[in-house]
């Protein structure tokens, strides 16, 4: 009896460790890993329906930036390049797409889908703790389904403000629902993403439904003030 019991503990920790929160405790080399063995197939397996694509995310960036001449757009763990890809194929976004992400073989599926876009759209290897940009690079900062996946996420959001320039866009999507207890000791939970980012100095943060475990979190960064000129 109790060798079952065990068995089915065992076989449950598993679950949690490497399906439910996809190796993020095990350290970011696994999570990486995973993806790397999934990366073919992700797409087909979030199987994400255009129409959604473009209703929540991509008509709304396109208009939150749409007085930036030619913006540049950076999206941390960009995956299989969903965000990338969804900006180019608009005929309104006339700028760039720099995706970072730790999986060299999810980003090589997103090189190839955006070969037709002549440029526009870098991908790079990179620890969105330790973004290598100039500080205020980017018009937008993006990052979808991985912040409860970060170890140390405010250290994350403070590198995304860091390369955003003032008064730049930040979108983010937060795990909510019961979903949110399998990541203890993640900034994750209706709410709380949204009072870090107030904590962190941003404004405008606005809350938006958006699938059954993730809302968008809308933000921006303040604009920097001038400083009174000494007589």
């Amino acid at each position: 009896m109790w060798i079952v019991i065990a068995a089915v503990g065992v076989i449950l920790l598993l679950y949690w460790l490497l399906v439910a929160t996809e190796g993020t405790y095990l350290g970011s080399g696994i999570v990486a890993l995973l993806y790397d063995w999934t990366a073919k197939h992700y797409d087909a397996i979030k199987d994400q329906q255009y129409v959604n694509e473009l209703r929540f995310l991509g008509l709304p960036l396109i208009a939150g930036l749409d007085h930036v001449p030619s913006p540049r757009v950076l999206d941390v763990a960009t995956g299989t390049g969903r965000v990338p890809l969804l900006l180019l194929a608009q005929a309104d976004f006339t700028g760039c797409v720099v995706g970072v992400d730790r999986s060299l073989r999810m980003m090589a599926q997103a090189e190839v889908a955006a070969e037709q876009y002549n440029g526009r759209a870098v991908f790079m290897r990179q620890d969105a703790a330790a973004l290598a940009f100039e500080s205020e690079a980017f018009d937008c900062v993006t990052c979808l389904e991985a912040l409860e996946f970060m170890p140390d996420s405010t250290t994350v959001l403070r590198e995304m403000m860091r390369v955003l320039r003032p008064g730049g866009l930040l979108l983010l999507s937060n795990r909510v629902g019961k979903d949110a207890w399998l990541f203890p000791a993640r900034l994750c939970g209706r709410g709380k993403l949204e009072g870090r980012l107030r904590q962190l100095g941003l404004e405008k943060v606005t809350m938006q439904r958006w699938q059954t475990h993730y809302d968008l979190v809308w933000a921006r960064k303040a604009l920097a003030t001038e400083r009174p000129t000494l007589p």
